[in-house]
């Protein structure tokens, strides 16, 4: 292995030095329990006050606004069972989402449709991008909520978050967007975006794991979800965890003041490998090119397998993911890539990218120069591809 390169970003990101650093005290030093009494224990109430305001300065909420969780699964949850058990008061039974939500979100909706909840799921359409009028068109007098993710998991297009908030206010219905992999990469304000309640996750911008937030609007009441104590304002039961809230903190005010120069950088990796790897014959790009995260790359290969892919992406040191779920065991692709209308046989062929301010052009150069041998020899062993070649001299 020549060299080494991580372009899986979008699954978790390497922890920030600086952020390391102001986590250090909370993890040896100062590690009172933040709800005690004594004196020893305000070192840690104060840093976990201070991290708060700091994630409601990234997206334009209120300190009061901005609930600790243990990650963006756990904020997703909360959201959408919190103001289900509400609406049942007010004689609503009815959610909105789309296709392609990470799955913290559907499986939470399939959990709540066997509890008699009306769910409808959006099309996404084939640029992976919600259309606010079919939004308009399903809500009715039993909706209740409205959960769009703000930006996707896998093929990075970012949902139109502001037109989709205003449609929901003037409707009196509430908006949840999960923003886990837009936080830190796309300029956020809860206020005129008319967002209601919104998920993050710090590990998702070079913050620790197992800490997130969960932004909730004042007025907007969801019901607990973990109970058992008076923590987070009495609204989140368990010990805070002091280290990853200050993680979180550091990160995002990070992540946020360094946004329009490490975009900018992303974006000329992005956009050069996508248009390198659109000179493999029969190759795609998956979701908007213009409406997506700076640093998404999600393309489609027919012909390929992606967990063969990864492999031998792996063999010459570069870390990727595929919408291929085989090691999980299941022969389905992803759900993402069905839904914008792809084929399984080439959904099965993807491959994500997905870059951090580390990443540099030599990178994106590295990347493309072994690619296309990776796919020329696993087309070459493909009886899928022996078929497509079949057809095409016979058309």
């Amino acid at each position: 292995m020549d060299r080494f390169i991580y372009a899986d970003n979008s699954a978790t990101t390497k922890l920030d030095g600086d952020v390391l650093n102001a986590m250090m005290p909370y993890l040896t030093t100062e590690y009172g329990n933040a709800s005690s009494l004594y004196s020893f224990a305000s070192q840690s109430k104060i840093a976990i006050e201070n991290a708060r305001e700091q994630v409601a300065k990234a997206i334009g909420a209120l300190p009061r606004e901005i609930y600790f969780t243990a990650g963006g699964s756990e904020s997703d949850n909360w959201a959408i069972k919190g103001i289900a058990k509400r609406m049942l008061k007010d004689g609503k039974n009815h959610i909105i989402s789309t296709k392609f939500e990470h799955h913290a979100v559907l499986h939470t909706l399939d959990a709540l449709k066997k509890e008699g909840f009306e769910i409808t799921l959006l099309d996404v359409h084939s640029d992976g991008i919600v259309r606010v009028d079919e939004l308009k068109a399903a809500i009715k007098d039993t909706t209740g909520l409205v959960t769009v993710m703000y930006a996707n998991n896998e093929i990075g297009t970012i949902q139109p978050v502001a037109e989709i908030g205003k449609v929901c206010r003037e409707a009196g219905v509430v908006f949840h967007t999960d923003a886990v992999q837009a936080v830190g990469n796309v300029a956020i304000d809860v206020e005129t975006q008319c967002i209601d309640m919104l998920s993050m996750s710090g590990h998702k911008f070079h913050g620790p794991k197992g800490i997130g937030a969960l932004y909730i609007r004042r007025g907007v009441l969801p019901a607990n979800l973990i109970d058992g104590g008076a923590q987070e304002k009495g609204r989140r039961a368990g010990t805070e965890n002091t280290a990853g809230i200050v993680g979180i903190g550091a990160a995002i005010e990070k992540a946020v003041a360094t946004m329009d120069a490490r975009n900018e950088k992303s974006k000329q990796i992005r956009d050069y490998i996508m248009n390198e790897c659109l000179k493999i014959e029969r190759s795609r790009v998956n979701g908007d090119r213009v409406n997506r995260l700076p640093g998404n790359v999600n393309m489609c290969f027919e012909g390929v397998e992606g967990e063969s892919l990864l492999l031998m992406l792996d063999a010459k040191g570069i870390c990727a993911s595929s919408g291929s779920a085989c090691t999980s065991g299941s022969l389905d692709p992803s759900h993402v890539l069905l839904s914008i209308g792809l084929k399984h046989e080439v959904a099965h062929g993807s491959l994500r990218l997905s870059f951090s301010d580390e990443n540099t052009m030599e990178d994106a150069e590295y990347i493309c120069s072994v690619l296309p041998p990776i796919i020329d020899r696993l087309r070459a062993m493909s009886p899928l591809w022996d078929r497509i070649m079949a057809e095409e001299k016979e058309n």
